[in-house]
């Protein structure tokens, strides 16, 4: 910021004037930053995901650079980029830089990342994307620090950096010009079309390892700033020799892969193996031709850290001219000079592994032995301090280190990067390496504009008129099978906390419980245990002080995880699933799901010892489910994904439902009417019942409300009937195949038979109490429905099949 003689430089004057002129807020506005963060950002980490760790920071501070400054920084790193493509192409093809002596041959064999089974591969191009860390030393020189070639994470931090910091801090761009990074996307996006041009419309995908990964984040963002599906490993398959999506519409052909996993998982057939990832012929595609994948599985070669003692001796070799942009002084210690050097001038070096390894040794690792014995696998740097740039820090600017992170992309002609970037706050004592951490405080970085600068968009990209389409089966089935169980444990958390909030109602009055109320609660126990909410042994506790125990464990958050309570496991289960599908949510429906669940969390998780308490915080659970209820019903599509959230709502419901009926009616027929009352408070159908028959209670009308009346939302019979509807629209849309909307017909119809039966009964109550069977075989009938969606749509398997012999009978449940 300071130029060495106490004053300014010119690019950070209109900045600092506009600070100026803000007033004392910067530490107001850096506390709403992170409210953004977490709220919608990056850090937007829920509840019970256990990945608190993973939390970005934006200072509110950006980094500015010079137009001109920029400017020498893209075209160094783009020579750079072409020197390091060039290298890939030499050694996963003639490997004349071995044979020549330009490389040493232990760089490239011994190297993890370098995959021999990509030797035979020729791709159209190896390096798509490139990134690289560069620190500023005390010349005032930047200098390349690690290149990033097999893909590099940062990307989407440094997008919302820039949308978040634009939307709390507006003033502070109002007197700078600054270059807006979207038009960097719309290349990407266009250049990615560009890699098959023998397709009309390409299909793009960007293939992560899922929602576990650090930078699951980054890929969502990323998928929905290219326009591309979002994939994982098992979403795809190899069929004769080209690569498929699996959907609810059958398979459908990808053409380009924007690849966000390690290269040496992406093939378990000729590469890694051992782990449960890749796709298994994925490699053979690409040799044939079938699909582009980008970057190149094996271009993680090039960010071996020992590369950088032979590149500019490469680049006058290779492109016939000098480095434009230097990188830190590397030795490989496989040479007999080098380690003489270091060992000569020991104080100035720092020793790391010459293969990326993603972490730094301490100062002084290895030891003398492992050193001797294998000099070849280190490398030693000169590694300047790295400049300090203004953070705010508590309520005043200090002067921090940082690392910056630029991005560059192919446009099919040249290279070109994005005009802005990551600048890393490095933590005290910390060594850069190059990787990326988890956490920690960035930057947000400004490439200002000069008047005279052009504004360059992609070319036109001539695509023939799209066929309009509005069905649902090209959702992939992971997606639909996420959504389900979504839609399913929202209901099975808000039913947990009804049960909860029901049984405290009774337990706080204690000993002057009504026999009604005492025989309610012995009911709703009974469900609890069968929830799985509590245990056996815990419903049969006497003592008001042990069923007060009981309650509030259910909540119960436990360290790290461990004896957590159920209903704490459901929040983070809903948390875990609604982190998986983010990717189909709009932000204000991630921002309201986020929210609410958090806010409920936080409540339960707060509440005192008192079941009044408790009661009053998982009242914050019915209000998540009404969001979630509410945005679905208002916001999405009725497509893929609403269809199969809506259809886990009701299949959960309906088992509730048919669940607790069948509890509460298990009574003797003397007692039927306490087990009625409690079937309308828990389907919440009082009030609708007192406005239709007052204060009588009969088993018929109460039966029809919860069991048969279609225009009762929380009754089994509405359920039912939207579970048809859904079922109906997803057969039709898969050519009548396995039409399971007649098995949800024919559930409705059972429902309204056994109303029908109590109705006609000269009894009513003797009836009624003999519901419970039937209604525990629906319950049956409606699992096994379950089951036959998820093997139809989501493990795309035939439905089962029973064969006989001998008199006997066999369901076999694996049959393909």
């Amino acid at each position: 910021m300071v130029d060495g003689a106490g004053g300014l430089r010119p690019h950070w004057r209109g900045l600092l004037g506009a600070y100026a002129a803000m007033g004392d807020v910067l530490p107001d506005r850096a506390n709403k930053l992170d409210r953004a963060f977490a709220e919608e950002g990056v850090a937007s980490i829920l509840p019970g995901t256990g990945e608190a760790e993973r939390m970005w920071r934006c200072d509110p501070v950006p980094l500015p650079l010079p137009a001109a400054e920029f400017a020498e920084l893209e075209a160094g790193l783009a020579q750079r980029a072409q020197l390091l493509e060039a290298v890939l192409a030499d050694i996963y093809g003639p490997q004349t830089l071995l044979a020549g002596g330009a490389l040493p041959p232990a760089l490239v064999f011994a190297n993890p990342a370098f995959l021999r089974a990509c030797h035979d591969l020729q791709p159209a191009v190896r390096l798509h994307s490139y990134a690289a860390d560069l620190i500023r030393g005390p010349d005032g020189r930047w200098r390349v620090l690690a290149d990033r070639t097999g893909g590099a994470a940062g990307l989407g931090t440094a997008r919302e950096n820039r949308r978040l910091l634009a939307r709390v801090m507006p003033e502070a761009f109002r007197p700078v010009q600054v270059r807006q990074l979207r038009p960097f996307f719309d290349i990407w996006q266009d250049s990615l079309q560009r890699l098959m041009p023998g397709r009309a419309n390409p299909a793009i995908a960007l293939l992560t390892p899922g929602t576990g990964d650090p930078y699951w984040f980054e890929h969502m963002y990323l998928s929905r700033e290219l326009s591309c599906a979002l994939v994982e490993c098992g979403d795809l398959t190899v069929r004769n020799g080209a690569v498929f999506l699996k959907t609810l519409k059958g398979l459908q052909p990808v053409d380009v892969l924007l690849r966000r996993i390690d290269g040496r998982l992406v093939d378990p057939l000729e590469l890694d193996g051992g782990r449960l990832m890749g796709v298994p012929g994925l490699l053979d595609a690409v040799r044939g031709g079938a699909v582009v994948v980008v970057n190149d599985p094996g271009s993680a070669a090039a960010e071996t850290p020992a590369l950088a003692a032979f590149l500019p001796a490469l680049a006058r070799r290779l492109l016939g001219e000098d480095l434009l942009l230097p990188g830190i002084e590397t030795l490989w210690l496989g040479d007999a000079g080098a380690q003489a050097r270091v060992a000569r001038e020991r104080a100035l070096w720092d020793i790391g592994p010459a293969f990326d390894s993603g972490h730094a040794p301490p100062h002084g690792a290895p030891d003398a032995a492992a050193l001797a014995a294998r000099p070849w696998a280190y490398c030693a740097r000169a590694m300047p301090p790295p400049s300090v740039a203004p953070c705010l820090d508590g309520e005043k600017l200090q002067p921090k280190p940082i690392v910056l992170r630029l991005f560059l992309v192919h446009d099919g002609e040249r290279w070109q990067a994005m005009p802005g970037g990551m600048a890393r706050v490095l933590a005290d004592g910390e060594i850069p390496t190059g990787r990326l951490p988890a956490g920690g405080v960035c930057k947000d970085v400004w490439v200002l504009s000069e008047d005279r600068t052009a504004i360059v968009g992609p070319p036109a990209f001539a695509a023939p008129p799209l066929q309009l389409r509005r069905t649902a089966g090209e959702l992939p089935s992971r997606v639909a099978d996420n959504l389900y169980w979504l839609g399913r444990m929202v209901e099975r958390l808000e039913r947990s906390a009804r049960l909860v909030r029901a049984a405290i109602a009774r337990a706080v009055r204690g000993s002057a419980m009504l026999p009604r109320e005492v025989t309610e609660l012995q009911t709703l126990l009974h469900c609890l245990v069968d929830a799985r909410i509590i245990s056996a042994e815990a419903a049969g506790a006497s003592s008001p002080a042990s069923l007060a125990e009981t309650l509030h464990a259910t909540v119960r958050e436990g360290r790290e995880g461990r004896d957590r309570g159920a209903i704490a496991r459901q929040f983070a289960e809903v948390a875990r699933l609604m982190e998986s599908v983010r990717d189909r949510l709009t932000g204000d429906m991630y921002a309201t799901f986020t929210s609410t669940l958090r806010a409920a969390r936080e409540e339960t998780a707060a509440a005192g010892r008192s079941l009044d308490s408790l009661a009053h915080a998982l009242a914050a659970v019915q209000r998540f489910s009404a969001a979630v209820a509410g945005m679905a019903a208002e916001n999405m599509v009725r497509g893929g994904g609403w269809l199969f959230l809506d259809l886990g709502r009701r299949i959960e419901r309906a088992g509730i439902v048919t669940a607790e009926v069948a509890s509460a009616l298990d009574q003797p027929p003397s007692r039927i009417e306490t087990g009625l009352r409690l079937v309308l408070e828990l389907c919440d159908s009082a009030i609708t019942y007192r406005s239709r028959y007052l204060n009588v209670i009969q088993p018929a009308p109460v039966l029809d409300l919860v069991l048969a009346d279609q225009g009762n939302p929380r009754g089994l019979a509405f359920q039912l009937a939207a579970m048809h509807g859904l079922l109906d629209e997803l057969s039709g849309e898969q050519g009548g195949r396995e039409m399971m909307a007649g098995a949800a017909a024919g559930l409705l119809a059972e429902a309204e038979a056994l109303v029908s039966g109590v109705l006609a009964a000269p009894d009513q109550a003797v009836a009624a109490a003999t519901l419970p069977v039937r209604l525990q075989e629906l319950a049956a009938s409606l699992a096994a429905l379950s089951d036959r969606i998820t093997r139809r749509y989501f493990a795309l398997l035939p439905a089962a099949q029973a064969l006989g012999w001998d008199g006997e009978a066999a369901t076999l449940a694996g049959v393909a």
